[in-house]
């Protein structure tokens, strides 16, 4: 076993009431953390020495046991070492590419910003980042249509009973926020892609749990400067023709007249090497406008928070990125640059979860299999996140 490894999981092992879960969970994470190899039960009991994988496979996909204690231990933990005012709760999604249909929530989806159909499964995930430290917390499958009209199709794949109902990424991703928050982890700024930004439902609740965010948004959005009021467009063409009030515009081209600033910054790459990176930002304060079915043509409504900054990113390749915060109004551009950049750090901790980690490895068909297992992955991931940590502070010390 990985030295220091069983005294970190002994309080997770705590909330395991039979020794032969406790022994197999260690076994679990111990095969999961290994750099060689398969992720699968079957290569890791061959690997860990097992006399057959049976044993494993009970414990990941058939034991009657309920992650709920262990995930929020993991919750407090990361809050503990990840959590603060001024941390980052990092809302995304994990893509696992499968082949087939008969693995819980495989279905051909829309994945990523251009909405390629691809087979997949898709993960709502949550990460708690505090500065250059991630740590996944939360893992929840997104069930498309295809299964949650298949009642039959549910069943065989022993989706609990109270989840078999339609239920939106956002409508997840909230819940699983308010399950984090539940267990005291900290965070003082919600980051997520333009899926979730742009959902109506999302941001209603960031709105009543007055958090604070910054979304990506699509350059082509538009806005009204912040001086402008909200109203309907015969309104505003009449006040424009009096030359008070402008109709909305596209945010990229607002941002495109605005002052630009090329900002330097390191992050960490492979092996934990620092890189420098750089990129101009531009921002400025605006109330974003969006389209209703029901309103008036060209009905103007905000975005929760009222006055919000919206924020251009140029990469040196001629990349362009857009977002919205409603981040204070003082806030300088290097705080904004900060934090929509905040969530490259999450993403990184991903990749390692499925690249590394064997998120992607599981080969069971069961809702229950697969959580347990990112469960795992997750308690791997937390485990060597710390030991990378207090490796860092020896050479501090011994610097």
């Amino acid at each position: 076993m990985r030295p220091g490894l069983e005294d970190w999981l002994e309080p997770f092992l705590a909330r395991l009431s039979h020794p032969a879960r406790r022994e197999m969970c260690r076994l679990y994470v111990t095969g999961l953390i290994e750099r060689e190899g398969g992720k699968n039960v079957h290569r890791m009991a061959a690997r860990l020495g097992q006399p057959s994988h049976d044993a494993m496979h009970h414990f990941i996909s058939s034991g009657s046991w309920d992650t709920g204690a262990l995930e929020a231990a993991l919750a407090a933990e990361a809050g503990l070492r990840a959590g603060s005012p001024n941390s980052f709760l990092v809302i995304g999604e994990v893509v696992l590419p499968k082949k087939g249909t008969r693995s819980v929530g495989v279905a051909p989806q829309p994945v990523g910003a251009a909405g390629r159909i691809l087979n997949c499964q898709v993960l709502v995930s949550l990460t708690l980042v505090r500065g250059v430290v991630p740590v996944p917390v939360g893992l929840r499958l997104f069930l498309p249509e295809s299964w949650t009209g298949d009642g039959e199709r549910m069943e065989r794949a022993r989706v609990p009973e109270n989840l078999r109902m339609p239920r939106s990424k956002a409508g997840i991703a909230l819940a699983e926020l308010d399950r984090v928050a539940s267990v005291g982890a900290r965070f003082g700024c919600v980051l997520v892609d333009a899926e979730y930004g742009m959902s109506a439902e999302f941001r209603r609740g960031m709105k009543a749990r007055r958090l604070r965010w910054a979304v990506a948004v699509p350059g082509g959005i538009t806005a009204v400067p912040a001086s402008a009021a909200s109203r309907s467009r015969p309104a505003m063409l009449g006040a424009r023709a009096q030359g008070a009030e402008e109709a909305p515009r596209p945010i990229q081209s607002m941002l495109a007249e605005a002052s630009w600033w090329q900002l330097t910054w390191q992050r960490r790459a492979d092996e934990w090497l620092p890189v420098k990176v750089a990129a101009s930002f531009a921002a400025l304060r605006a109330r974003l406008a969006e389209e209703k079915a029901g309103l008036d043509e060209g009905a103007v409504r905000d975005l929760p928070g009222g006055q919000v900054w919206i924020i251009g990113e140029r990469r040196d390749g001629g990349e362009a990125r857009h977002y919205a915060s409603n981040l204070p109004a003082g806030s300088s551009l290097r705080t904004l640059a900060g934090t929509v950049k905040g969530r490259w750090v999450a993403e990184r901790a991903l990749q390692l979860l499925r690249e590394e980690l064997g998120l992607d490895d599981f080969e069971g068909r069961s809702w229950v299999g697969l959580h347990r297992h990112a469960l795992m992955s997750m308690l791997a991931y937390a485990f060597l996140q710390q030991e990378g940590l207090a490796g860092a502070k020896l050479q501090g010390a011994e610097g």
